[in-house]
């Protein structure tokens, strides 16, 4: 398996919402124009590809000096367990520096992964819930 990274470029919106859907990424699938627009105002877009296949991507919001929410981490299920998300994990850090702190929100089946790949769990925040 040859996987290839790209950062900075922003894959086609079908090809991501085939991904999200594969990883069962919980997104608005069915909305193809707001994954477009999520990824437009994106400025951190890291991918994952195994030749023309997308396997795997991060998509963060950065300041690149103080903070990152790494709001989408996926790989397709073929390709998981073999460190594409842990790749895409210090990719991201990479590319924001060690000044910035690196934040995501986890689904409940993912909440035993992230400590494996380095993540530390934290106890303080608060959200208020989207309503779409």
């Amino acid at each position: 398996m040859n996987i290839t990274y790209q950062f900075d470029l922003t894959p086609e919106t079908d090809a991501i919402i085939t991904l999200y859907e594969n990883a069962g990424l919980n997104r608005p699938t069915k909305d193809k124009a707001r994954i477009g627009k999520m990824y437009e105002n994106s400025n951190l877009v890291i991918s994952a590809w195994d030749g023309d296949l997308l396997v795997g991507i991060a998509r963060s919001l950065s300041d690149f000096c103080h903070c990152c929410y790494l709001s989408d981490l996926a790989v397709r299920k073929d390709y998981q367990k073999e460190g594409i998300g842990k790749k895409l994990i210090y990719l991201t850090r990479e590319k924001i520096s060690d000044e910035s702190m690196l934040l995501l929100l986890s689904a409940p089946a993912a909440m035993e992964y992230y400590p494996k790949v380095g993540l530390e769990k934290v106890q303080n925040g608060f959200i208020i819930n989207r309503k779409l």
